[in-house]
């Protein structure tokens, strides 16, 4: 007996493998929110290494807040204002289709 094997062919599109389709209000807010904070924790992450390496290897002494002022919170706003509209436009794009 041949097995049947299940695809799954999503119309709205994926990126790597996650679909871009069917979210709701809920799901797009958290989904813009999460990339938001996942973007400033890397960030921030990178740069208080960058900064440790900066700061032993030159004998310089800047402040690491500066990683989460100048570095972290600039690029998780500007993720957010880039996933707000995205998201919420697939959420729009959902409730208008079906």
């Amino acid at each position: 007996m041949p097995h049947s094997v299940p695809t799954h062919n999503p119309t709205g599109g994926t990126v790597f493998g996650f679909p871009l389709k069917g979210f709701g209000l809920f799901t797009s807010l958290l989904l813009s929110f999460a990339s938001a904070f996942f973007t400033f924790f890397a960030t921030t992450c990178l740069a208080i290494f960058a900064l440790l390496a900066w700061n032993l290897l030159g004998g310089h002494s800047v402040n690491y807040a500066d990683t989460y002022r100048y570095v972290g919170f600039p690029a998780g706003v500007i993720v957010l204002v880039i996933a707000l509209p995205l998201f919420g436009a697939l959420w729009l794009r959902a409730k208008l289709r079906g």
